[in-house]
């Protein structure tokens, strides 16, 4: 498979090397170096795109790729409130686009782990619950699209829980998330039920990045070829 990585940080070079070791190739890397190889021409040339970069520039690229009839897995985070318009490209071109807020394998699953926990507390109204994140101090944004979306996971089931907020709470209504940077953390996450009796307590904790860039190289296998909008939960079957 040729694949085009738009973003080539830490991420973007993991995922060269996954897919390396998978057999595919890179026929196109963009970086802040050479924006402007970001053509018609050299998108066309890869069978999928996989998009990591930042909030501020995510849509263009995802837009850019989707109006060039290139699928596209996008893992960078911050920019969600326009997906709409993206899946809407997607069905106009007739191609492929997956969004997620991370593509590991463990952390998809322990969003199928938080979701049931979650339904099953709905009505434990004896029990509080908060959620903590822990990442390096090259992290944009806080808090991270995993805690987002491990927080509207909870904000779905526990109905006493109105809306989150990135800090700690007594609003009783309010999800607290907690936000730490530390490095050389590549990444934690807690889910917290707390009562006067009994904690009950979920988490995941990421070695490295190699989990991550596995997640969106087996992405972007499953959407080669494809047309729709497609989560995690479909490439891993869950």
């Amino acid at each position: 498979m040729k694949i085009a990585l738009i973003g080539y940080g830490k991420m973007g070079k993991a995922i060269h090397e996954i897919a390396k070791q998978r057999g595919h190739e890179a026929v196109l890397i963009i970086d802040a170096d050479n924006l402007n190889d970001l053509t018609a021409e050299n998108i066309s040339k890869a069978d999928v795109a996989i998009e990591f970069t930042s909030p501020h520039t995510a849509l263009a690229n995802v837009l850019f790729c989707l109006n060039h009839q290139t699928p596209v897995v996008c893992g960078s985070t911050g920019w969600l409130d326009k997906l709409d318009e993206a899946k809407q490209a997607a069905a106009a071109h007739h191609t492929g686009l997956i969004v997620a807020s991370n593509f590991s394998v463990g952390v998809n699953i322990f969003f199928e782990i938080n979701k049931r926990l979650a339904q099953l507390m709905s009505h434990q109204d004896s029990y509080d619950v908060t959620l903590k994140e822990i990442h390096h101090t090259a992290k944009k944004v806080a808090p991270s699209g995993t805690a987002i979306t491990l927080a509207e996971q909870v904000l779905g089931a526990v109905e006493r829980k109105a809306n989150w907020v990135n800090n700690l709470t007594a609003d009783s209504a309010q999800l607290s998330i907690i936000s730490e940077r530390i490095d050389p953390a590549a990444g934690t996450h807690y889910v917290k039920y707390s009562s006067a009796v009994d904690d009950i307590e979920i988490i995941h904790t990421a070695h490295n990045r190699s989990g991550f860039a596995l997640g969106a190289v087996l992405a972007a296998e499953f959407l080669k070829d494809k047309t729709g909008f497609f989560g995690m939960k479909e490439v891993l079957n869950l």
